[in-house]
């Protein structure tokens, strides 16, 4: 019907499929931009039965767009209490409009649509709305790359091993089949069969780079002293920004060839788009996830050198400093490489600490403690004072006594003569 549309939320994107006019209103009063969702490549899975076919003259006249979640987009459709499939990981529903009214999507149509009650066709759109996701990161990281265009290229040229030449390598025909398949609109068993080997050499470029990153935080655990702290920490921040480049630029290609594996499933073997797009999902995070805890065990190294380095300004007044500076130079490249690979966590900037803040309490530490010493030595005297006095009074007596005793004698003495 013109006044609804179908949505369906894979956690990463949300697609809304339905009359171009209603896609419009519901996006506009959103305020969600969004991108063309591609439902014409649904068509290779319109092969055979009636209801099939019926579903795919349904959405040749339907429009389809995708949207990009963050939190923001993400408040925007919560409110409408999406259906979650434990089964397929998607949460879906169908909204219907006002009519009369260029505002207001207020409830649940009373049938699900074409596309959520047909599991070939949701199976396609999930895989498309997948590819669409990854594409977007390709496109962070490409730009990340960019960015420091000139680094990647020196440290790319520099590199004599054959980890990284396979992988550039791997890098030119993996271009090469995603420009087939943007000209073709698929990806057929010619084109497959020339990128079908290259996810052993991405990982294991993938694994050499995260290996790299390792000894730079290995070579930091070891070092206590604020010069060598300083050295090490000076080369983290050179070979770091190297690395994760390579890092970014093997898991772009990782999620290209994801999207050309996608498009050969859905027109080879339809039926297991579904689950094939669920096990590449599931790869995917496991991906991020070492990533993350390789970058973030680094980045965690780095800040101890720096709290190491800040205690002991007073004495390094020069190398302490730039230790500081080194690690929030690293920490700043890996949380903008996590930025672009969707990683979020937050970390401010840790502040050098100042020689003369860390001399002036160093002089109020010494003066407290002088004070105390002072006010301790005071304490001394007059106890060791009154000591004395007491011990000086009790052998005064006594001497006193003693002569007494004396005089009693020679009295006596005189008095018997």
């Amino acid at each position: 019907m013109d006044n609804e549309i179908q949505l369906i939320n894979d956690g990463n994107g949300l697609a809304v499929i339905g009359d171009p006019s209603a896609v419009e209103r519901f996006l506009v009063t959103e305020g969600l931009p969004s991108t063309d969702l591609g439902l014409k490549r649904l068509g290779t899975v319109l092969s055979a039965g009636a209801a099939t076919a019926q579903a795919g003259s349904e959405l040749a006249s339907n429009s389809g767009r995708w949207v990009k979640l963050s939190k923001e987009s993400a408040r925007a459709i919560d409110k409408y209490g999406l259906r979650t499939s434990s089964k397929s990981g998607l949460s879906t529903g169908v909204l219907k409009g006002n009519k009369g009214q260029i505002k207001g999507f207020v409830e649940f149509a009373s049938k699900p649509g074409a596309i959520l009650t047909n599991p070939a066709l949701l199976a396609g759109a999930a895989g498309i709305m997948a590819q669409l996701a990854m594409q977007q990161t390709m496109e962070e990281i490409t730009d990340y790359l960019a960015a420091i265009d000139e680094k990647v290229d020196d440290v790319l040229r520099a590199q004599k091993d054959n980890v990284l030449a396979s992988m550039i390598g791997a890098g030119f025909v993996i271009e090469e089949a995603m420009t087939i398949r943007d000209q073709r609109g698929r990806v057929d068993e010619v084109t497959w069969s020339k990128v079908q080997t290259m996810p052993a050499t991405i990982a294991e470029t993938q694994a050499y780079a995260l290996r790299q990153l390792d000894a730079l935080a290995e070579k930091m655990e070891k070092k206590s002293k604020v010069g060598d702290l300083a050295e090490i920490a000076k080369e983290a921040e050179t070979k770091a920004q190297e690395w994760l480049a390579v890092l970014a630029r093997c898991f772009g290609l990782q999620d290209a060839i994801a999207v050309l594996e996608l498009d050969r499933v859905l027109d080879a073997s339809p039926d297991e788009l579904d689950g094939h797009r669920l096990g590449l999902q599931t790869a995917r995070k496991n991906r991020l996830d070492l990533i993350s805890k390789c970058t973030a065990r680094l980045m965690a190294r780095m800040d101890a050198a720096a709290d190491t380095a800040n205690t002991k300004v007073l004495l390094n007044p020069t190398k302490a400093p730039s230790v500081v500076q080194s690690s929030n130079h690293v920490s700043g490249a890996i949380i903008e490489f996590h930025g672009r690979l969707g990683i979020t966590h937050d970390r401010d900037s840790l502040e050098a600490r100042r020689w003369t803040e860390a001399a002036t309490e160093a002089r109020d530490r010494a003066l407290e403690t002088g004070a105390d010493k002072v006010e301790g030595a005071k304490r001394l005297s007059i106890d060791t004072f009154s000591r004395a006095k007491s011990t000086t009074g009790k052998l005064s007596e006594r001497i006193a006594e003693r002569a007494r005793t004396l005089r009693a004698d020679n009295d006596l003495q005189d008095d018997q003569s």
